[in-house]
């Protein structure tokens, strides 16, 4: 029977594949995502970039014209909000947002600092 399992030589439409398709489907559906390690996706994700973590805190690269219409009195609290929606974490907190400039003095986007 395990070679017959498989070898997957049970013909489409009996009961013994049926049985196995419809395991195969529960584990798909109902495995929890950080059984895999899987993060959500962020919304605008090509504007956000999440980088390797260090000192317990979660780096984001943002770029500069996702923050470019808000005040800048508002940035934290607005990419916090943006974060904790797009990460489904509502204990994430941006404690520091550094821009990064060019050679020449540009804005080139942030560095924002997360604490879980």
């Amino acid at each position: 029977m395990l070679k017959r399992f498989i070898l997957w030589d049970y013909p489409r439409g009996s009961r013994p594949y049926d049985v196995m398709v419809g395991i195969i489907l529960a584990f798909i559906f109902l495995t929890p995502r950080d059984f895999f390690r899987d993060q959500p996706r962020i919304p605008k994700a090509s504007q956000i970039t999440m980088l390797p973590s260090e000192n317990g805190s979660s780096p984001f690269y943002v770029n500069a014209e996702f923050l470019k219409n808000i005040p800048e009195n508002q940035r934290v609290d607005k990419l916090t909000q943006f974060l904790q929606k797009g990460t489904s974490s509502r204990r994430l907190t941006v404690i520091r947002l550094e821009p990064i400039l060019d050679s020449e003095g540009e804005l080139q986007g942030y560095m924002a600092f997360a604490r879980p």
